[in-house]
């Protein structure tokens, strides 16, 4: 299916593996112009070239780095029609052993990071007249998760910040959503099932296994496209039906 993505300018965050890599290669065969964020550069550099994109090199955590990624991607294609606020999560560890230092760090990496992003693109979303704000974020914001304790403290937060953001934007055209993903099988997840996920692990899950990364992607490619043109402030789960909450 077309989706009407050719020629417009993707930045996709988190870009050199798992879930960003994925959703950079789905939108570049969509036939978007992709700018890849991550800090890993020869890993980076090596994905971009594979699927043509441009690759820049950076750290969420450091405004200086997330000005540079939107004025090379401005640089590059000309406009920023669509950004996808994905990165790594914090640690995993219980809410009796947070320190100050690890909440600190956690709302830069997972909360700062989107604003600040999303601040210095807003201007050219809004030029696009189909702009698009998409955050990959974890089913905690719905359900808590055990030992995921940041997480579930944070991300929830950033949720509340899109639809407030989606309310203030929609003027303009630009949609803001959010993603919340399940059990993606990525690098991520493998440290929780070192030897991959047994029946039981499974059993949670309505679809009995885990998701990949392309169908995740899939669904950014629709909230990036006119077919999802009047949807905006919500929260989507990708999780196989592993959320139990009704909204």
């Amino acid at each position: 299916m077309d989706l009407g993505l050719r020629g417009r300018t993707a930045i996709v965050c988190g870009a050199s593996s798992g879930i960003g890599l994925a959703v950079a290669e789905a939108l570049a065969e969509e036939g978007a112009n992709v700018s890849m964020f991550a800090r890993r550069r020869e890993l980076l550099e090596r994905e971009a070239e594979r699927i043509g994109a441009l690759a820049v090199r950076g750290d969420l955590t450091n405004p200086r780095d997330l000005e540079r990624l939107v004025e090379r991607t401005v640089d590059a294609f000309g406009a920023v029609d669509v950004l996808v606020n994905n990165g790594g999560g914090p640690p995993r560890g219980p809410a009796l052993d947070l320190s100050d230092e690890a909440l600190e760090s956690a709302v830069e990496l997972l909360l700062l990071s989107a604003v600040r992003t999303t601040r210095l693109c807003l201007p050219y979303l809004g030029r696009s007249g189909r702009g698009r704000v998409i955050n990959i974020e974890s089913s905690s914001i719905r359900e808590p998760v055990d030992n995921l304790a940041l997480s579930n403290a944070i991300r929830p937060g950033i949720a509340g910040w899109a639809k407030t953001l989606a309310r203030e934007v929609g003027p303009s055209g630009v949609t803001v959503n959010t993603i919340a993903p399940g059990r993606i099988d990525t690098e991520r997840l493998k440290e929780v099932y070192p030897k991959g996920p047994t029946e039981d692990d499974l059993k949670p899950i309505p679809l009995r296994r885990l998701g990949s990364p392309r169908e995740l992607a899939d669904v950014v490619c629709f909230l990036a496209s006119d077919c999802a043109s009047y949807v905006t402030g919500t929260v989507v789960s990708v999780d196989g039906g592993l959320a139990r909450g009704i909204l």
